[in-house]
């Protein structure tokens, strides 16, 4: 090299050293280098650190070499000004020539021979960067595929754990036990356990996969709602007894209503098909009393809040289907006797009809007409020969129409 040429490469091989430098450095922080560096690792992820360890080992060791053989480069050439031809040469040959000598620890196996075993392999400056690139390459791959599987794992899983200790801060309060808790609790301990100790387990091709932390937050979230629920019931605990109560109130005057139709209907009503009676309202008062009110000892019994919002939940649920029920039969029953009410009014509809069409004293309409009337109006009633004379007496005065317009 000339004195220019060797100025110039020096230049470039000082700006290429900063860069490699700087991306070193960077690799080293970067976060999922860090995750790495300071954990305890077993499995595929123990194997990862082991290799993104041992690359980079090799990599500050290749690098160092480099730095060394370019320093002894950048020293010649400070302390000759102008140098002659021997200086030249030298510097080309720290610059182009094979000046990295490499530690046999650092020459790979598959390069070794038996007589090339007391020596290193020497490298140019320019191949000891291309020994370098793909070793950067694959501990910053492998980093950043750690990164990407151990950041999400860890944030749905802080999620998870947030989600638990929610769930944990109202059974506190709340007293008494939740099993589903305490399996959901031993299910996240187990999975935590994994992320945090081998991560790269739960990768599926080089994702996440957070199905497990899914499942466990989506049962502490029904956990912690049930609790929300139960800690609801505990602040209206007595207005959410006085509605239960109330309603039982509205339910036994239903059922005494559903009794009293259905007397009626069987005194004015001849073989009615009637279902059967509503009779809940008192195995559900049995219910409600026997509700309490956790006192002294119950969480050591395993009794809280939580078990009381269930109960209360169902009784509610009960009363107001029961209730529900009840008004049904009574509007079942009831059906009969406003049967009987309509064909009433559809008989007389049925006389002014006659009446308007010119046949008011028509002997047989009014023969049809007495016996649709006693029927109807005799109990207990016949309803289905009251609806067969009826729907004669109407066909009777449709034809008498029919004539009348012809």
């Amino acid at each position: 090299m000339s004195r220019d040429e060797a100025d110039r490469t020096l230049a470039r091989l000082r700006d290429e050293r900063e860069r490699i430098s700087t991306a070193l450095l960077e690799l080293e922080t970067h976060q999922g280098y860090q995750l790495l560096e300071g954990a305890a690792l077993e499995g595929e992820t123990r194997r990862v650190q082991s290799d993104v360890r041992s690359g980079m080992a090799s990599l500050w060791v290749l690098f160092d070499l480099y730095g060394r053989a370019l320093g002894a480069a950048e020293d010649l050439r400070t302390r000759h000004s102008r140098p002659g031809q021997a200086q030249l040469t030298e510097l080309t040959r720290l610059l182009a020539g094979p000046s990295v000598e490499l530690p046999v620890t650092e020459v790979p196996l598959e390069r070794r021979t038996l007589l090339s075993v007391p020596s290193g392999e020497r490298l140019t400056l320019r191949a000891a960067v291309e020994r370098m690139n793909p070793l950067y390459e694959e501990v910053a791959q492998a980093v950043a595929a750690l990164d990407t599987v151990w950041s999400a794992l860890l944030s749905r899983l802080a999620e998870v754990e947030a989600e638990r200790r929610a769930a944990r801060e109202l059974l506190d309060s709340l007293g008494g036990v939740e099993p589903e808790l305490d399996r959901l609790s031993a299910d996240l301990d187990a999975v935590a356990a994994l992320v945090r100790g081998d991560p790269m387990a739960l990768a599926r091709e080089g994702r996440a996969d957070t199905g497990r932390l899914d499942a466990i937050r989506t049962g502490l979230a029904e956990v912690r709602r049930g609790l929300e629920e139960a800690e609801r019931v505990r602040d209206g605990f007595a207005g959410r007894l006085r509605g239960i109560a109330a309603v039982l109130d509205l339910l036994r005057g239903t059922e005494a209503e559903a009794r009293r139709v259905r007397d009626e209907v069987l005194a004015k009503i001849a073989s009615p098909v009637l279902p059967d009676l509503p009779a809940t309202s008192a195995s559900l008062a049995d219910r409600l009393a026997a509700v309490g009110h956790p006192g002294q000892g119950a969480a050591a019994r395993g009794i809280g809040w939580n078990d009381l919002a269930a109960r209360v939940a169902d009784l509610e649920q009960a009363a107001n289907g029961a209730l529900e029920q009840a008004r049904g039969t009574v509007g079942v029953i009831r059906g009969l006797l406003d049967r009987r009410e309509e064909l009433r009014g559809r008989l007389e509809a049925y006389r002014v009809k006659a009446a308007r069409l010119g046949h008011a004293e028509d002997a047989e309409l009014a023969r049809i007409y007495d016996q649709a009337r006693e029927l109807l109006w005799t109990s207990p009633c016949d309803l289905r020969e009251a609806t067969v004379t009826l729907s004669g007496y109407q066909q009777a005065i449709n034809a008498r129409a029919k004539g009348t317009e012809r």
